[in-house]
């Protein structure tokens, strides 16, 4: 082999204070998992000697335990974008103890090359092959490695044997021009390729390889309940409704869902409706229910940015018939994957998840309570505000009823009311196209909020005073939060 081979404490000594690393993958899909316990190792023993170690730290979106988890729990992050999801970073970023700046995913590859975040000093990228000209086969993420790759000044390769290399032609590697250069991107259907299958790094960059066997670190999803089950039908019901009245065109749209539970639950859902034809997808996550609606003909095609699934899923379905699904799906680079441009051209159905929404249709995605960060905005902004239409999935209630996801006005909010054209709880559908904000209030209310809820949200709108074009009142906007911080439930709310 040309480059040279590194244990993970050599490949981790090239990281110094005050580094900006950048690394592959997209979810735990493709993220490094060796050098990052390495980096997290010498964080702590710089510490010990009394030195400090701090690295700023650029992603596709979240990552596995064995990157966020342990350099969160070394304390070894000055700063954290754009998307998170391990238990012990989210509690170092609500701490103060890591700045994090949230992002819409698509800006952040170009972003990068225009400069904003100054210089990045090493790329530690995950492949299944490498030649010795530099071209390298991904693995199941792709997230910002081209750029990553591109601008910084030294690569680290972790070779993951937990990869096949016969999965060479599963990528797609594009990327657009920058201002004022920048064509559009001609990807006018899911399966369309526009691009390089593997991605190509100068080799002088790369440092060395290190070797490694680490699967990905996707956990498995709850089972589908009640709930989660019947937002699934109820959005495969609204959406075969549409497709019949013929706002949605005969052979359909494609779908883009977000991740998780609820995810999932739709996904099968809309698999086992019989109003809804078979249909592709082109999203950013690829999860088990994908996987699933494929075997059973259900999705014809599937474009993403990462195939976060089981890793029994990976092996056995994915690798293990690779023959069956490699021209049934292709991975890209985020800034193509959620492209506002493409989104737009393609017409894409948007199905994502809100921790709280509004009476009026504004939706929270990321904060608990208005201050407490949960995972970030990840893609959901790149879809909802380009779709042809767009939706938003949640439980009517949380912690056992004693908090209700719909509220006067949300704690936080990261999509306004005139991005949002759905939204959808197990209680019901609330169509908020064409409508006034005081139809859209009597929408929600009636059709999405919980039992328990109803009188309390409808006598809200009663304190407003005259006939605005919005009624709120601002006294008492935000008196559901602040019951449920006093006594523990909203269900105690007075106006």
């Amino acid at each position: 082999m040309p480059f040279k081979v590194l244990t993970p404490e050599e490949a981790a000594s090239h990281i110094f204070h005050g580094a900006t690393v950048a690394f592959s993958g997209f979810t735990p899909a493709g993220s490094p998992k060796v050098v990052s316990k390495a980096i997290a190792d010498k964080a702590k023993k710089e510490q010990e000697a009394g030195r400090e170690f701090k690295i700023g730290m650029i992603t596709g979106a979240s990552t596995g335990d064995s990157l966020d988890g342990e350099l969160a729990r070394a304390n070894a992050v000055k700063f954290r974008t754009p998307y998170q999801s391990n238990k012990d970073m989210r509690g170092a970023i609500n701490n103060g103890h890591v700045e994090y700046f949230d992002m819409h995913l698509s800006g952040l590859a170009q972003e990068m090359r225009y400069g904003f975040f100054g210089a990045i000093d090493v790329a530690i990228i995950e492949a299944a092959d490498i030649t010795p000209n530099g071209e390298v086969v991904l693995t199941s993420g792709v997230g910002i490695s081209p750029t990553a790759a591109k601008l910084a000044k030294k690569v680290i390769i972790e070779l993951n044997s937990n990869h096949p290399k016969f999965i060479k032609g599963l990528h797609d590697i594009y990327q657009p021009l920058d201002p004022p250069y920048r064509k559009s991107i001609p990807v006018y259907s899911p399966d369309a390729r526009i691009g390089d299958p593997v991605l190509r790094i100068d080799p002088s960059k790369i440092m060395g390889i290190v070797e490694t066997n680490a699967p990905d670190e996707v956990g498995g999803f709850a089972p589908v309940d009640e709930v989660t089950q019947k937002i699934g039908d109820n959005v495969a019901d609204f959406l075969a409704g549409e497709l019949k009245k013929g706002t949605i065109p005969s052979e359909f749209l494609p779908i883009q869902s977000g991740v998780g539970n609820i995810a999932n639950a739709v996904l099968g859902s809309l698999g086992k409706n019989p109003g809804i034809p078979p249909f592709k997808m082109y999203t950013e996550v690829i999860q088990d229910a994908v996987v699933e609606l494929m075997k059973n003909g259900d999705i014809t095609f599937a474009s993403g940015c990462s195939l976060t699934v089981s890793p029994e899923v990976l092996k056995n379905d994915i690798y293990g018939n690779f023959d069956f699904f490699k021209d049934k799906l292709v991975l890209r680079p985020q800034e193509i994957s959620n492209n506002p441009e493409i989104v737009r051209q393609l017409g894409l159905i948007t199905i994502n998840t809100a921790i709280e929404a509004d009476i009026f249709g504004n939706i929270n995605s990321t904060h608990v309570l208005g201050t407490k960060m949960m995972n970030g905005i990840g893609g959901s902004g790149d879809f909802t505000r380009n779709s042809f239409l767009s939706i938003f999935t949640c439980p009517s209630v949380a912690k056992g009823g004693s908090i209700s996801a719909i509220v006067p006005m949300v704690s936080h909010e990261d999509h306004s009311e005139h991005s949002v054209k759905v939204i959808i709880t197990e209680q019901g559908v609330a169509d908020l196209r064409g409508k006034s904000p005081r139809q859209r209030a009597e929408a929600i209310i009636e059709n999405c909020v919980h039992p328990d809820y109803k009188e309390t949200l409808r006598d809200y709108l009663m304190v407003t005073s005259g006939h605005p074009q919005t009624p709120q009142a601002l006294d008492k906007v935000f008196n559901m939060h602040s019951e449920f911080l006093t006594s523990g439930d909203m269900r105690n709310t007075k106006w």
